[in-house]
């Protein structure tokens, strides 16, 4: 397998999860539960495919430094700390938010959902740019 394309996939898989999230979020805002369960359902699915092409890359592969220098580097490490720190909290917060829904409790489920999705989309959306920083842009 070659690791090389793992990045691209990742930020692919991050993308995705944030166009479902917004897309999850227009749909229960008309009432269209059915499809705002097919949205955040995809997204969840979305955000374990790229978790697990996540690990296996940086199993292998290490980690790769930031190449900018100058003001680049402290933008690029206050976006990456913030994405690491929520990104501990989003699992368990959207295990919690989807078994909620799961179970019909509805109510609880609003109260974490809340405050799961713009910090899942937050993830979502800073991962895709962290990849775009390591390794599209020439510094």
């Amino acid at each position: 397998m070659n690791l090389a394309i793992l990045p691209s996939v990742n930020a692919m898989l991050n993308a995705t999860a944030a166009v479902l999230l917004a897309c999850g979020y227009a749909m229960i805002r008309r009432r269209r539960i059915n499809a705002h369960r097919a949205c955040m359902l995809g997204a969840f699915a979305a955000s374990l495919l790229f978790l697990t092409s996540y690990s296996i890359y940086h199993a292998y592969a290490g980690a790769h430094p930031f190449p900018g220098s100058g003001i680049a580097r402290p933008i690029y490490f206050t976006i990456l700390i913030s994405h690491v720190t929520l990104a501990a909290l989003i699992l368990p917060m959207a295990l919690v938010t989807l078994a909620r829904a799961l179970r019909a409790q509805y109510a609880r489920h609003m109260a974490v959902a809340r405050w799961t999705l713009p910090l899942w989309l937050y993830v979502s959306v800073t991962g895709v740019a962290i990849y775009w920083m390591l390794y599209k842009v020439a510094w």
